[in-house]
């Protein structure tokens, strides 16, 4: 239950109280970031504190590693910041990002693991074998079913919400995907042949735009999120076949900007990087569940 306490509050703070100002300004931000994670981390040490060591020795099970965790975030994420900042604009720049962003939050997985080892005196050994039996034959009680459950969730939302935003590269706000189609009629009528002709034109333009707002961006997100549920869902009860359905409806559902070539790469890329996240999720929980 510690461990998974632990990387529940680092998910919470680093993903749902966060948002894209926060992220984009982490400089600017960055007091309410560390609040953010004091707090989060405070409740799950408070929780594992009371119960393991009946609230006994605040200094060594409650105050040490609140300060080891804080600390050691802080100085990940300045790094993170100088090494994004020193990326130079060019076509790769989202996927180094996307490399940053992981082995960002593998370090900070990695100090997880070490509080638990240095502050409550888990055995690597120990702790590598609690880990695997998460994906072994033993039963999760309640409380741990919850928590993978949970994480899980954030998983399939936020983090891979960024993650396919990285892969991607351009958010759907920087497409301004233009359709024109131009229609011309012209009706000549004669009255009588000695007559001046009575010359009907008739010209009709039609010009489609497609624009993405924040509104849009926020549905497409929404979108996002659930198709990466339905995903892990029926991966779960091992329905492979509807999963095809899930990328029917969204083709025809963006069918007629599918004729523009850069918006049908984007489309095709986010899709498939976001069904490819759901199954493999889905593939954990299912063998977390089987």
């Amino acid at each position: 239950m510690t461990v998974l306490l632990l990387l529940l509050a680092h998910l919470i703070a680093d993903f749902w109280l966060q948002t894209d100002k926060m992220v984009k300004h982490k400089i600017k931000y960055l007091k309410q970031h560390c609040l953010h994670h004091l707090l989060t981390t405070g409740i799950a040490l408070a929780i594992i504190w009371g119960h393991y060591y009946d609230f006994r020795n605040i200094v060594d099970y409650f105050m040490s590693p609140l300060l080891f965790i804080c600390v050691s975030h802080l100085f990940i994420d300045l790094l993170k910041i100088k090494l994004v900042d020193s990326i130079k604009r060019d076509t790769n720049d989202s996927l180094k990002k996307l490399g940053f962003f992981l082995f960002d939050q593998l370090l900070h997985i990695v100090m997880l693991l070490s509080t638990c080892i240095i502050f409550f005196h888990m055995e690597v050994v120990a702790l590598t074998t609690r880990i695997l039996e998460l994906f072994g034959t033993s039963h999760l009680d309640p409380i741990n079913t919850f928590l993978l459950i949970t994480i899980v969730f954030i998983l399939a939302t936020s983090v891979s919400g960024h993650i396919v935003k990285f892969i991607v590269g351009s958010l759907p706000s920087e497409f301004a995907n233009f359709e024109g189609e131009l229609t011309l009629k012209n009706q000549v009528i004669a009255a009588k042949e000695k007559a001046q002709p009575n010359m009907e034109n008739s010209f009709t333009e039609e010009y489609h735009y497609f624009t993405y707002s924040t509104p849009l961006r926020s549905r497409g997100n929404l979108i996002g999120y659930i198709e990466r549920l339905l995903v892990i869902l029926l991966t779960v009860i091992g329905a492979y076949p509807s999963i095809a359905f899930i990328i029917a409806a969204k083709s025809i559902a963006r069918f007629k900007q599918l004729d523009d070539r850069n918006w049908a790469e984007y489309f095709l890329l986010g899709t498939l990087s976001s069904i490819f996240l759901g199954l493999l999720l889905g593939l954990v929980a299912q063998k977390l569940i089987m």
